[in-house]
């Protein structure tokens, strides 16, 4: 009897029904351009908003860290794997969050895996966007919280379920989600705060998308909106437009305080490489001296999107450079991701479950670093598939 049988099954479905992800190799460093499966092609797919995962003041913090600490930790931040630039880079991510403090941890998703169910448990309530990003979920789910979910985006329905619960004694935490990633819309985070504080809750937002894109010089959505002090808890990812590896949650003081003695984490996994905390350090002061990049995001973002808009293509109600090409179906969408493949660009499908079903898309993501000729050439290649296929005329 074959015990493992069905994943063969399951991974026929998968295939027949279009969801199979074929996933390609990159073999060279991010730039405009990189080399995926061997071919050379325009990168519109990495989170690489800025740039940094290649620049070169980056690369040599990583080596000057290696020479000095060596490549590996080789013990949980708790015991022995703290150094002085582990608490270096959270005093520069504070001043750069305008907060009191931060706790660096493996990643955003380890991050919010840790810190929710360090505040809330079986006895507490939870509400949370419904479009809300996985590690939200799981974080949620092994808090062992009543989970609420809100509709999307909206203070009207999340004050509603709120007054359902009233009468409940317990930790209220309201957590969403600052930037989407699938559809790039911003939460409204200060009518969001605003019905925070009239129940009680405690707020959180996860800014992994927000970090070095909103606000000023890519300070996040929190300093977008101007709420320093007002939102609880800002979670942070240093693997998107930072270019490297990690996250981190930034508060109070007594909040990093109580979450260094809780979060699992940071007591029972190594701590991030020296070599990664020193390129941190060093993307937090490059963004911290110039808002150049962020400035050039924002300026190739509003021309792509405005020339696709022009162009005929769907690309939702996004509100920052993540730019959706929505196709509907999941196998109109792989058929496309592979025709600009073929052409010389690198930007791949999403279908179900990170999107909802018959919202399958083409996922582009906007960087710094592309030139004017590079999104012409882009905007050129998809408006020829679009009509090849006939999603626009």
């Amino acid at each position: 009897m074959d015990n493992m049988k069905f994943i063969d099954e399951e991974l026929s479905k998968l295939k027949e029904s279009g969801l199979y992800n074929t996933i390609r190799t990159i073999s060279d460093e991010l730039s405009s351009t990189t080399i995926v499966n061997g071919k050379k092609v325009l990168d519109m797919c990495t989170n690489n908003y800025l740039g940094l995962a290649n620049k070169k003041e980056l690369k040599e913090a990583a080596k000057e860290m290696i020479d000095k600490y060596g490549v590996g930790p080789a013990a949980v931040r708790s015991i022995a794997g703290t150094t002085d630039k582990h608490l270096e880079l959270e005093k520069k991510l504070a001043e750069f969050k305008h907060v009191e403090a931060t706790i660096h941890l493996q990643s955003g998703f380890c991050a919010n895996l840790g810190v929710i169910p360090t505040l809330v448990g079986e006895d507490d309530l939870i509400f949370s966007d419904e479009l809300n990003h996985a590690s939200i979920i799981d974080g949620c789910r092994l808090s062992k919280a009543s989970i609420i979910r809100f509709n999307h985006a909206d203070p009207k329905d999340l004050e509603n379920k709120l007054k359902e619960y009233n009468s409940k004694n317990c930790r209220k935490l309201i957590i969403t989600d600052g930037v989407f990633s699938m559809d790039g819309d911003i939460a409204p985070l200060a009518d969001l705060t605003e019905v925070a504080k009239k129940h009680g809750c405690m707020i959180y937002v996860d800014d992994a998308h927000g970090e070095g894109v909103l606000g000023t010089n890519g300070a996040g959505i929190v300093d977008h909106f101007k709420l320093h002090g007002i939102v609880d808890v800002e979670v942070g990812t240093l693997s998107k437009a930072f270019g490297i590896v990690g996250g981190f949650a930034a508060g109070s003081n007594k909040l990093i305080e109580y979450l260094k003695q809780k979060v699992r984490p940071f007591l029972f996994s190594s701590s991030v490489t020296l070599a990664d905390v020193g390129a941190a350090i060093k993307a937090v002061d490059i963004l911290k001296s110039s808002s150049s990049l962020v400035e050039k995001l924002w300026d190739n973002a509003r021309y792509f999107q405005s020339k696709m808009k022009e162009s005929g293509f769907d690309i939702g109600k996004t509100q920052t450079p993540i730019t959706p090409v929505i196709l509907g179906d999941v196998k109109i969408a792989r058929e496309f991701s592979s025709k600009l493949f073929e052409k010389g660009i690198f930007a791949q499908a999403i279908g179900y479950p990170t999107v909802p079903i018959g919202k399958a898309r083409i996922r582009v993501m906007v960087h710094a670093v592309h030139s004017k000729e590079d999104l012409d050439y882009a905007i050129k290649v998809f408006k020829e598939i679009g009509k090849e296929l006939n999603i626009i005329k």
